[in-house]
């Protein structure tokens, strides 16, 4: 066992330790990849998380209509609905979606019904709960809620935002909108406009976030 054969035995272990530190290296790229594709599935969850949003003009006593019609009329208001919505699926009960002349344009309707032989013009989505209308707007990253009452009070438990028009004054109605909780519920804008040739009521924009 002479200086040949140590060569011999310290060449082996030389071929071995490359040979590990060749399988290392596979298997942190295999790691590498891993976490890359794993970082990249989660940027995909995140911009396609859902922000359900209620949207809704209600008085200082909460009133938000009378006989399946609104009770005042703000230009701005309708404006700002027209900006936030158009895109969006709008998720509605079937008295809201009749209250309308005519679909919405640029929006998908998903219409809550009991009524298994309800019939809408095309394109229209007929669903049987509120929890089915969020299944099928899943791909919309910000579906709204518009209605009506009942609506209302199942969406407040589900909604991630509302977006609210509080009209600075008192109406009678028939239908209202659930209580605003302070501890469920964190403001986080308001836009205030006053009066004018255009609008016989102040109102604020109101903006909340879930706490």
């Amino acid at each position: 066992m002479g200086k040949e054969w140590e060569k011999a035995q310290l060449d082996k272990l030389v071929a071995k330790q490359k040979n590990r530190i060749e399988k290392l290296k596979t298997q942190l790229k295999k790691e590498d990849v891993h976490i890359a594709k794993t970082e990249a599935y989660n940027n995909e969850l995140n911009t396609t998380q859902q922000n359900v949003t209620i949207i809704v003009a209600a008085a200082e006593n909460d009133a938000i209509g009378k006989d399946n019609q609104l009770i005042w009329h703000l230009r701005d208001d309708l404006k700002r609905f027209k900006a936030l919505t158009s895109g969006h699926h709008i998720i509605m009960g079937r008295k809201t979606f009749e209250s309308f002349p005519k679909p919405l344009p640029n929006r998908t309707h998903v219409v809550i019904t009991r009524q298994s032989d309800y019939k809408t013009p095309e394109g229209v989505i007929i669903v049987n709960s509120l929890k089915e209308a969020i299944e099928v707007s899943k791909n919309d990253n910000r579906p709204f809620i518009i209605g009506g009452g009942e609506i209302y009070k199942q969406a407040m438990s589900v909604a991630d935002s509302i977006e609210l028009t509080r009209v600075h004054d008192n109406f009678e109605a028939d239908t209202f909108f659930p209580e605003i909780d302070e501890s469920t519920w964190k403001e986080t804008s308001n836009i205030f406009h006053s009066k004018d040739d255009k609008h016989k009521h102040e109102f604020t924009f109101f903006t909340y976030k879930r706490a």
